[in-house]
């Protein structure tokens, strides 16, 4: 800080909780690692384990972190220095970088980068460097080159090391994915829902698909399209595997929810999965508006990354992007039509409803 400054004035303002001292200097207690304005409600700690620092990012950077009652940093502080981090990863995607080596640019104790790291973005800088590595490879396999080049050129240290869960992280062996899926094998049906039509299709690890529409053979063209060189089967409701996940995705809208523990066969990044994750938590009958669910991961700015995540849902119903709505509650888009939106929240509703009458019948009757 700076020399003129005062100690002992400043804890004067502290002790008096004084909003005109907000944004001179922060406090920060030792016993409890937090940084506060001087006007937190927070109560007061003992003189002997406050320290005082110019700014935010002064007391960040001694390894304190924000208090959430008085949010001395600014809503976003902690977020912007974990950008910086990525952008650190993103220039040496071709190697391991270390929590140690974090620790060196930011003068936090490795704990705490992880902590700040996985509270702003849901997951850890070393899940962070695999995901963008991952992503590198499917870049690079996509674009032609050889599955080992790509591999190497993506910073995995070995072969062994990337084929070490591939399969969550391309959706398929590498040289499939190259050969744009060749080699899997998906069955699908087309039948009718309150919605119109809905396609259910499924490899062997778990769905891969979920679409509405009105036009079976659309439906099909449009799997194909995504999955070309896959070997793609049609089956009926007759199938019993297929047709039973096919019935509990659709008794999802207008009968009690079964266990829909479904196993997902998707392809996405992990703040994709973070949303549809948070979804499938939004009883049925309710709904949350796209910055609700960007404040719940913990990201209020990302509103418009939700957005995309409810758009690329490849799992209609499955994960309810349906129920995320706009801010005063308006309809948005649909990827699978407005009208079906509207009236699948309509028949939830209904159900919802339907379902609280008959519990207060009977919790009258048990009285």
């Amino acid at each position: 800080m700076k020399a003129a400054f005062d100690a002992a004035e400043a804890w004067r303002q502290v002790q008096a909780r004084d909003a005109s001292a907000d944004g001179q200097f922060v406090y920060a207690v030792e016993t409890t690692g937090i940084f506060c304005r001087p006007s937190c409600p927070s109560r007061r700690p003992a003189q002997r384990n406050v320290r005082f620092f110019a700014n935010a990012d002064a007391a960040m950077t001694a390894g304190y972190r924000a208090c959430r009652r008085c949010h001395p940093a600014g809503e976003h502080a902690e977020a912007e220095m974990v950008r910086r981090l990525c952008d650190y990863l993103d220039r040496h995607v071709d190697r391991v970088v270390t929590l140690q080596e974090l620790r060196r640019l930011t003068a936090m104790s490795p704990f705490t980068v992880q902590r700040m790291f996985e509270r702003v973005l849901g997951v850890s800088p070393r899940h962070y460097q695999i995901d963008r590595r991952s992503a590198l490879l499917r870049d690079r396999l996509a674009g032609g080159s050889t599955v080992t080049d790509a591999i190497y050129e993506a910073g995995f240290s070995s072969s062994s090391r990337m084929y070490e869960g591939a399969d969550a992280r391309l959706g398929m062996r590498p040289e499939r994915f190259r050969k744009g899926g060749q080699g899997e094998n998906i069955r699908f049906l087309v039948t009718d829902c309150p919605l119109g039509k809905v396609l259910v299709a499924a490899t062997g690890r778990g769905l891969c698909a979920v679409t509405l529409g009105d036009d079976p053979r659309a439906m099909e063209r449009e799997l194909r399209e995504r999955f070309p060189a896959a070997e793609i089967q049609a089956a009926t409701m007759k199938d019993e595997r297929l047709g039973a996940t096919a019935h509990a995705v659709i008794s999802s809208m207008t009968e009690h929810p079964v266990a829909l523990d479904l196993p997902l066969d998707l392809r996405a990044t992990a703040f994709e999965q973070r949303v549809w994750k948070l979804l499938q938590s939004i009883p049925r009958g309710e709904t949350r508006s796209y910055s609700a669910v960007a404040e719940k991961l913990g990201q209020p700015r990302a509103v418009r990354a939700v957005a995309r995540a409810c758009a690329r849902n490849p799992v209609a119903l499955v994960v309810p992007c349906h129920r995320v709505v706009g801010k005063n509650g308006q309809l948005t888009g649909y990827r699978w039509g407005k009208e079906r939106k509207e009236k699948l929240l309509a028949l939830e509703h209904a159900k919802a409803a339907e379902e609280l009458a008959a519990s207060a019948h009977r919790d009258g009757e048990l009285s």
